[in-house]
């Protein structure tokens, strides 16, 4: 913990057990002296989640488990964490290395347990003497995390083994700490020249960078919710129906910047032979494989500006008539962009693309923040939760019914730890309705019904009571909710069937 607080971490997610023990003294203690500050779950699955929204918050965690299949039950935030590129430092327990392989309870082979996915992987035997060479690994271990020199975060296992005993000799004794960091190389900007008609494509992550170039280019902005870019006079609402027009055949270049994953419209686009990415990661998105690259910061040089060329994409994004659940996702998105607001959170699936599709640009952009490493459905309030933590703000984070049931649990809190301010907002449709919009819509209706749709009976207020959130049922035209303060667990449910 001393060598970990040294490289930097602040935050630790800790599940109680026996292996990890040691861990957990060493925990408390360090939390009474002010190092760090640690939060206690019962379900290592939900418990890496948290650290992964920790790690989105800027604020990378260290998740603590125990020996057995509670590694195995974190490996969904690792691969998300290998995928969007977030720190997270997995520190698993285990048996000592001469009782592997014979049998002993509670006992498998976690070394290599993540696969390809961790940036670095290693045991930390039993026995291994507390001094500068653990200092020097861990320190390694929180640089790999990080990304500070290989430009790709994400991310690492160290697997440690304990032998009995399990509980520590004598009190401990706080020591001085010498922060030891590795701090990344400043690196020149690039000189960017690209043609007059260039659409810029904003993903997941991309920043204020994609909102300046396409402001000093003159180009528009096609900027997914989560971009951090969707904001300002370029930036366009509805483009993927702008993308199935004409103006597409008039495209000079694209410039890319982020991950996109949200729409077939702009998969076909950057399929195209003048892409360009701009990434500071050493991992960058180029599904067609046919993209020019260029890394670390940029500045555009040589600027041929169209001046009618924004206009001509401005005109064609005309506002669609919204459904219900369009409607509020538009209306959640304008109330993340007033003062003091939540932190938004969006689930996967239909909801993240009701926004990508309504949500309406204005002066001022929501923080919003998605899993769309992998984009699964999987522990979202988890995450969730974790930004909160991390940001010290309230998070409201909206999904559809079917992700609130596989998290749900992530709501629940032990007797003793901080009360998250998180408010859940379920939009009800009774299933997975993308797969209405999808090309399975034309299954046989009972197929499409059980094997795609897949509705849930689901009591949203009793299962919201059981695990100690408040919970509120609003119809679709019911904003009150969006006007109050974000307190405590919060559950609000909208029907929209």
């Amino acid at each position: 913990m001393n060598a970990l607080v040294e490289a930097g971490v602040e935050h630790v997610v800790y599940c109680p057990g026996s292996r990890d023990a040691p861990i957990g003294y060493a925990l408390a203690d360090a939390e009474t002296a002010g190092w760090l500050r640690v939060y206690v779950r019962l379900d290592e699955r939900s418990a890496g989640f948290v650290a992964l929204g920790l790690g989105r918050a800027g604020c990378p965690a260290a998740l603590v488990t125990t020996s057995g299949t509670a590694v195995a039950n974190i490996h969904p935030a690792v691969l998300e964490a290998d995928a969007a590129g977030v720190p997270l430092i997995v520190l698993s327990a285990d048996r000592p290395a001469e009782m592997w392989h014979t049998g002993a309870n509670q006992t498998t082979v976690q070394t290599g347990i993540f696969g390809s996915a961790p940036r670095l992987s290693t045991d930390v035997p039993a026995g291994f003497p507390a001094d500068e060479r653990l200092d020097a690994l861990v320190l390694r271990a929180v640089t790999a995390a990080t990304g500070a020199l290989s430009a790709d975060p994400g991310p690492v296992h160290l697997n440690v083994s304990f032998r009995d005993s399990l509980v520590p000799d004598g009190p401990w004794q706080p020591q001085a700490l010498v922060p030891r960091r590795v701090s990344s190389f400043p690196t020149a900007p690039t000189p960017l020249v690209m043609p007059a008609r260039t659409v810029v494509v904003a993903g997941d992550g991309a920043g204020s960078l994609a909102r300046e170039l396409a402001q000093q280019g003159g180009w528009p902005l096609l900027a997914e919710p989560t971009s951090g870019s969707r904001v300002g006079d370029n930036a366009l609402t509805d483009y993927q129906t702008v993308l199935g027009s004409e103006l597409v055949d008039d495209v000079e270049a694209v410039l890319v910047l982020g991950h996109p994953t949200l729409s077939r419209p702009v998969s076909r686009l950057l399929a195209r032979p003048d892409v360009t990415v701009v990434t500071d990661r050493s991992r960058w998105t180029d599904v067609a494989g046919v993209a020019r690259v260029v890394t670390g910061p940029v500045e555009l040089a040589e600027i041929d500006t169209d001046p009618a060329w924004l206009g001509r994409w401005k005109d064609a994004d005309r506002p669609v008539v919204p459904t219900a659940k369009q409607r509020l996702c538009r209306d959640i998105w304008w109330a993340c962009t007033t003062p003091n607001a939540p932190v938004l959170v969006i689930g996967a699936s239909e909801v993240i693309r009701c926004f990508d599709r309504f949500a309406v640009p204005g002066d001022i952009a929501p923080t919003a923040l998605a899993n769309r490493g992998l984009a699964g459905i999987d522990g979202t309030i988890a995450t969730a939760i974790g930004v909160g933590l991390g940001t010290g703000r309230p998070v409201r984070v909206v999904v559809g019914d079917l992700t609130f049931a596989h998290d749900a649990m992530s709501l629940l809190l032990g007797e003793t730890e901080p009360e998250p301010d998180v408010q859940v907002v379920v939009l009800d449709d009774r299933g997975g309705a993308i797969f209405s919009g999808l090309e399975h819509a034309a299954a046989p209706a009972p197929v499409l019904r059980r094997m795609f749709l897949t509705p849930q009976r689901l009591d949203s207020a009793a299962l919201a009571h059981a695990l100690g959130a408040s919970h509120r049922r609003v119809s679709p035209d019911d904003l009150q909710f969006l006007d109050e303060p974000v307190v405590g667990r919060q559950v609000v449910s909208v029907p929209l069937t």
